[in-house]
C-alpha cells in the first residue's frame, strides 16, 4: 500500500522520523545520555621511570610516573569525570611468589594512592585494583599451592591483607578483581575489622576470560604463563554471572561490574535488571585497541565510534563506565 498523502488512514500514520529532524530535536528525546561524572579513569603507575612509557597496543595510553599520574588525576578531576581506577607495576626484581609489593605499605600501588588522594581530594572518587596479577611473579591473580593451581583460600588471606594496606593509603573503593570465590566477603570483613568501614567495594561480579585483555598484558608487564580459565568465567555462561551477582551481593558489594563491557552487554543488561546497587561496566584494553586500530587507517569515524561504544553499554545499563577515554569524553560532553 503506497501512501504519500498526510490524511488520516493513510500510511503512514505515525512517523518515527518527526523526532529525528534535527540534532536539537534528537537530543531533546535521546533515552541514554553520557555524563562525565559516570565515567571512571584506569591509570597505569610504574615504579623506577622518571618519564611515561607509551604502551604500544593501546596509543594515548601510558605507564605513569608518580608526577604524570598526579597531573592526569587533575585533568580527569577538572573534565569532571566521576573516578580513576589506579594500577600499580613494580619493578620486575620485587615480584615474589606471594605479590609482596601488593601488600608493602611502601609499594607502588599504596603509594599512588596516596599521591592521588593528596592532589584531588574527594573530587575524584580514588578506586585501586585489588588483584594479585601485577605484583606476582608468575602474573595469575593469587597464590599457587604445590600442584601450581591458583589457591582460592590462600589467596583471600593475601586479598584481606592488600584491602587494609590500600585502605590505609586513603583508597575510597577497593576492585577486587581476582574472580576468587568468597573474596567480596573475606574483603569486606578485613576493611570492617580494620575500622575502615566507609571503604566501599566494586566487586569485579562478571570478569569473563577474554581474549580482549591482551594490551591491558602489555600496560602491567605481566609475566603471565598459561591462561585464567579455571578461575575467570566461560564467554558461554550467562546464568553463571547471576550465580556470581547473588553471592557479592550476600556478601557484601557496593557496586558490582562486568568485564568487558562490549562482548557482554547482554550480561551487562541481565545484571542492571536484577539489582539496586550501582552496575559498573568496563571498556577494556582489547575494546579500546580496536577503534583506535580501525581509526588509524581510516576505516571508521573515531569520535563517533567511541561515542557509539559508550552510549551502547550505557544503554545497556550500565551506570559507571570504565574506560580509557574517560577524560577526553569528559571534556567533549
Amino acid at each position: 500500500m503506497s501512501g504519500n498523502g498526510s490524511g488520516y488512514g493513510q500510511f503512514p500514520g505515525t512517523r518515527p522520523r518527526r523526532l529525528r529532524t534535527t540534532p536539537a530535536m534528537r537530543r531533546l528525546v535521546a533515552e541514554n545520555r553520557l555524563h562525565p561524572a559516570e565515567l571512571i579513569l584506569p591509570v597505569f603507575v610504574r615504579e623506577g621511570i622518571d618519564a611515561p612509557v607509551p604502551i604500544s597496543a593501546m596509543p594515548g595510553v601510558v605507564q605513569h610516573t608518580r608526577d604524570t599520574l598526579r597531573k592526569a588525576a587533575v585533568e580527569a578531576a577538572e573534565a569532571g569525570v566521576g573516578g580513576i581506577m589506579l594500577f600499580g607495576v613494580p619493578l620486575d626484581e620485587k615480584k615474589d611468589a606471594v605479590g609482596t609489593p601488593g601488600t608493602d605499605p611502601d609499594g607502588i600501588l599504596q603509594v599512588a594512592i596516596r599521591d592521588v588522594v593528596s592532589e584531588v581530594g574527594d573530587a575524584l572518587v580514588v578506586m585501586s585494583d585489588l588483584c594479585l596479577d601485577e605484583h606476582i611473579e608468575h602474573g595469575h591473580c593469587g597464590v599457587l599451592d604445590s600442584k601450581g593451581r591458583v589457591d582460592n583460600d590462600a589467596t583471600l588471606e593475601r586479598y584481606a591483607e592488600m584491602a587494609r594496606v590500600q585502605a590505609d593509603a586513603g583508597v575510597h573503593v577497593v576492585g577486587p578483581s581476582g574472580m576468587m570465590d568468597g573474596q567480596v566477603g573475606v574483603i569486606r570483613g578485613a576493611l570492617d575489622a580494620a575500622g575502615h568501614q566507609d571503604v566501599s567495594v566494586l566487586a569485579y561480579t562478571a570478569k569473563y576470560a577474554s581474549a580482549f585483555y591482551g594490551p591491558f598484558r602489555e600496560a602491567i608487564g605481566s609475566s603471565l604463563k598459561g591462561d585464567r580459565k579455571t578461575y575467570q568465567q566461560d564467554p558461554a555462561n550467562q546464568r553463571e554471572s547471576l550465580r556470581e551477582l547473588a553471592l557479592d551481593l550476600a556478601e557484601g558489594a557496593d557496586m558490582v561490574m562486568v568485564k568487558p563491557a562490549g562482548p557482554y552487554l547482554d550480561v551487562v543488561a541481565k545484571v542492571a535488571e536484577s539489582v539496586d546497587v550501582p552496575v559498573a561496566a568496563y571498556q577494556i584494553s582489547g575494546e579500546y585497541a580496536m577503534v583506535e586500530a580501525a581509526a588509524e587507517r581510516g576505516w571508521i569515524d573515531r569520535d563517533r565510534a567511541i561515542m557509539e561504544t559508550l552510549t551502547g553499554i550505557r544503554r545497556a545499563g550500565a551506570q559507571l563506565i570504565l574506560t580509557y577515554w574517560a577524560t577526553e569524553v569528559a571534556a567533549q560532553l
